[in-house]
């Protein structure tokens, strides 16, 4: 095979693409059981309910918090899902103020 720095863009893009049709051709599909499919649409259900939920509320801590369950809704077909703990504290974290810190120190 040839080195890829030794390849012109052109040949490099139709390398690319190629291997892309290949990888494409190879493809197992994912099998998932009737349980596996319930709870992964009630936590899709769950997800845009706190979405929808969530778009009046003011606060630093929401924008944060609806990203991060935007990143969730798009990456739901890689194999590393949260556990129920963490999907839950996800879920929720757009209602929940952070809490403020406390300083022992002198105000000023």
């Amino acid at each position: 095979m040839s080195d890829q720095s030794k390849l012109t863009p052109l040949q490099a893009a139709e390398a690319r693409r190629l291997a892309a049709q290949q990888a494409k051709t190879n493809k197992v599909p994912q099998t998932r059981s009737e349980e596996e499919k319930a709870a992964r649409k009630e936590r899709v259900s769950k997800a845009k309910d706190a979405l929808s939920r969530s778009v009046g509320i003011k606060g630093d801590h929401v924008a944060g918090a609806r990203a991060a369950i935007k990143t969730y809704l798009q990456r739901l077909n890689e194999p590393n899902q949260p556990d129920d703990g963490r999907f839950e504290m996800l879920i929720e974290a757009p209602f929940k103020a952070p809490e403020k810190k406390k300083t022992n120190g002198p105000r000023f």
